[in-house]
């Protein structure tokens, strides 16, 4: 079964397809979710536009590839690490690794009832006011019975890569998120609407479906929608394929 996975990862990265460096997500944004211990979990995100740029050319295709692994042993706290290798067609692809983590407790752990909460970090890049996007976060999520879940937080990042298309910074904003398993229809299917706030290439209105095709293999296909298309470009379908691989 390993064997079959990675041959998968493998083709997939050969793939002419080509988002964000990832820690446990909705869409777009992070979620509270974190890894369990020992696990390792792999990301194959890609999106590609939905139609041409304002100039008449297509936006390269963005894929980011990486694995996450649950480093924490405790039921009522937990962490994750993990890198991406991100590739957009553009001068940054020299730079192409972002790292990530993030830490959580989930839901009840803090008091009775409590939500879940997270903490964490991404996009942190290797190149100084380039690829260092360095965005910083908390985040609470609460299951509201049969309405699914609800998430909210803040984000703050580096203020000379977090821009606008005038090159003043847009690097906070809120973070907002619905998410819910679809079992009216099958245990499998999982719907989510995703939000994160400002004017630079982060703010996007982003929703879709995932379908699990085993209990380790899930694929997401989602829509991007840019809150500033002259620095972000144009919207996106993204296809994300998440694999547990242990």
């Amino acid at each position: 079964m390993k064997t079959a996975k990675l041959i998968a990862i493998l083709v997939l990265c050969l793939a002419p397809l080509a988002a964000n460096a990832t820690p446990s997500t909705q869409i777009w944004i992070p979620s509270t979710d974190v890894q369990k211990y020992k696990s390792v979990h792999l990301n194959v995100d890609n999106y590609v536009s939905s139609e041409k740029e304002t100039a008449g050319n297509w936006k390269a295709p963005l894929l980011v590839i990486g694995p996450t692994v649950g480093v924490l042993p405790y039921e009522k706290v937990k962490a994750e690490v993990g890198f991406d290798l991100m590739r957009a067609g553009v001068a940054a692809d020299s730079d192409p690794l972002y790292l990530h983590a993030k830490i959580g407790t989930p839901e009840g752990a803090a008091f009775a009832g409590s939500p879940a909460f997270a903490l964490g970090g991404y996009n942190f890049g290797t190149k100084k006011d380039v690829t260092d996007q360095n965005i910083i976060y908390g985040l609470a999520a609460k299951n509201v019975g049969k309405l699914g879940r609800f998430s909210a937080g803040y984000y703050s990042g580096n203020d000379k890569v977090l821009v606008d298309e005038n090159g003043d910074k847009e690097n906070t904003g809120v973070l907002l998120s619905w998410d819910r398993t679809i079992s009216e229809v099958s245990d499998k299917l999982w719907a989510a609407v995703d939000y994160q706030g400002g004017d630079s290439a982060q703010g996007a209105l982003s929703f879709g479906l995932a379908w699990a095709f085993t209990p380790d293999t899930s694929v997401i296909f989602g829509y991007d929608v840019y809150n500033n298309d002259k620095i972000a470009g144009a919207n996106t379908y993204t296809v994300q394929l998440d694999i547990n691989l242990w």
